[in-house]
């Protein structure tokens, strides 16, 4: 005689949009295409995205990742990662015999031709992002050293020196949507002629991933981001499913780094991944948890995407 043993129940809220972003895609694509055309080794300035499942896969496939474009070999492809890079990098590899290939998400060349745009005509930029993030890094290199300040609190913006002259404002893309707008409405009462991008510089991508969240995390005893810890975007979803009414939220690379005794006493989960998570990640983990618990899934689907960028290297033939 056998014994069955009944399996908890499990709700698991999955929001969508989730995952690879456009620019995601572009930028892996292009790597995977210049190993296609050119061979191993092509060199890639700086993580391609913050994900170390997809960095991974792409070094056995022959990518080299550096941080320095001096550590490239002369006469290979060097690929500038997602995030950008200040124009002296590219300027440097040119200069070096390399041939760069810019995989830059086009949102975030968006933000660079902005802030170019603005020094060229003395305007003075701030922009809203975070210290050392490789995009805020490219964003500061499009202009010459003074012509940009970064602003990553409100108290910041308190701090700010009184400045003659016009003044503009650019932000991070993967900033969260609430913090962002806190920062910007003080930087518009502090300075109120202060110019506006056309259109928020927070890309779509972002929004709509943090939108999903906001729609799946009230009620969940705990939410899951599917990311890597150096990943903006995967840690502004942890905030906003704190921030819409999930008891507790965290950030977790796969279903390896977690720990799932902590599903003891819980009975809904939601389930969201950054922009530089993979799916495979996502269904690896809901695989962990079947095995554990019975499990229903429920989508929580706020947009449909359908964005591609093309990218920027044509294979020949």
């Amino acid at each position: 005689m056998t014994t069955t043993t009944l399996k908890t129940p499990l709700r698991v809220r999955l929001a969508s949009p989730r995952g690879f972003c456009a620019g995601v895609e572009r930028a892996i694509r292009t790597v995977e295409e210049a190993l296609e055309q050119f061979g191993a080794p092509v060199f890639v300035r700086h993580e391609i995205v913050h994900n170390r499942h997809v960095v991974d896969r792409l070094a056995a496939m022959g990518a080299v990742f550096v941080e320095d474009i001096d550590n490239v070999e002369r006469g290979r492809p060097v690929i500038i990662s997602a995030h950008g890079a200040p124009t002296a990098v590219l300027e440097g590899a040119r200069s070096r015999g390399l041939q760069p290939i810019d995989a830059t998400c086009p949102l975030v060349h968006k933000v660079h031709a902005q802030t170019r745009r603005h020094a060229a005509r003395d305007v003075h930029v701030y922009l809203v992002g975070h210290k050392g993030h490789p995009e805020v890094v490219g964003t500061m290199g499009q202009a010459p050293a003074g012509a940009v300040t970064l602003v990553e609190t409100t108290a910041d913006v308190a701090l700010l020196p009184n400045r003659d002259g016009p003044k503009a404002y650019v932000t991070q893309t993967t900033l969260s949507v609430e913090d962002a707008g806190e920062i910007i409405a003080a930087l518009k009462k502090r300075f109120p002629d202060i110019i506006a991008p056309n259109t928020q510089d927070i890309c779509y991508a972002t929004t709509n991933r943090q939108d999903a969240v906001k729609a799946a995390a009230p009620g969940a005893d705990l939410f899951l981001v599917i990311g890597s810890d150096t990943s903006s975007n995967s840690r502004r979803l942890v905030e906003t499913a704190l921030r819409a009414g999930a008891a507790q939220a965290d950030l977790v690379e796969d279903a390896g780094a977690f720990d799932f005794e902590r599903l003891a006493g819980v009975s809904t989960i939601g389930m969201s991944a950054g922009a530089s998570a993979p799916e495979e990640l996502v269904e690896a983990f809901l695989k962990a948890l079947a095995a554990r618990r019975a499990i229903v899934v429920e989508t929580v689907e706020t947009a449909t995407e359908e964005v591609v960028f093309n990218s920027p290297l044509k294979l020949a033939g």
